[in-house]
């Protein structure tokens, strides 16, 4: 039998690129256990990657803003007042980073995402007037509530689905993966890993990106 899986997508799925590495498509598809797909991209995102790999759809998005298990939708956060950031952040000479069309954000429901190159230093100022925080996931700063974590949406998923926490793999690359390590029964960081995802994780990976995940994916199917 194969545990349950916790995946992040974007680093640990994809190559160095960002792009989606075509193997998630031979190996997750016939995985004989749940697997959570949990992501700090807008939930249509996760939920058309399992759609596409023929997966439950059983995700955790927006940093576990938005989580989806057994056909049952749960918010947590205040996006409202990661707006008012936002807006605030713009008015006082900042930069979100996207285009007019703001793919980013556009399905975005409890948190704003910003890009890397914004001014760090003055959205921290921002959020911390409005009592949010900000998290680097290398992919994008992310405006939202304090204690909305994959972790949190993972405990979510097991008491939907009847699982304990502990039966579950976790693998990610980021500062948003260091509450699922916490929460999972195992929990292994790809190489390309942030400080803190490393230093939460119980083992760090040699390999980096979808070769470091497949590496583990494969071990677990040997045992």
């Amino acid at each position: 039998m194969v545990p349950p899986l916790v995946l992040d997508i974007d680093g640990t799925l994809t190559d160095a690129q960002g792009r989606l590495d075509p193997r998630v498509f031979e190996v997750l598809p016939s995985w004989d256990a749940p697997v959570v797909l949990a992501t700090g991209k807008a939930f249509p995102y996760p939920v058309s990657l399992a759609h596409y790999l023929g997966l439950p759809q059983t995700v955790i998005a927006e940093n576990g803003g938005v989580v989806l298990a057994d056909g049952q939708v749960t918010y947590a956060g205040d996006r409202e007042a990661a707006q008012a950031v936002a807006d605030e952040f713009v008015a006082r000479g900042g930069d979100l980073g996207w285009d007019a069309a703001d793919t980013v954000n556009r399905w975005r429901e409890t948190e704003i995402a910003v890009s890397l190159d914004a001014d760090e230093a003055l959205l921290r100022e921002v959020a911390a007037s409005y009592d949010l925080e900000v998290i680097d996931t290398g992919f994008a700063y992310h405006v939202k509530s304090h204690g909305v974590e994959k972790g949190a949406g993972l405990e979510l998923v097991c008491q939907t689905l009847d699982y304990d926490p502990a039966d579950f793999v976790a693998i990610g690359d980021s500062e948003n993966d260091a509450s699922t390590f916490r929460v999972a029964g195992r929990s292994f960081a790809v190489a390309n890993a942030d400080d803190v995802a490393k230093q939460a994780a119980d083992e760090v990976l040699d390999e980096s990106y979808m070769d470091g995940t497949l590496s583990v994916l494969e071990a677990l199917r040997e045992s």
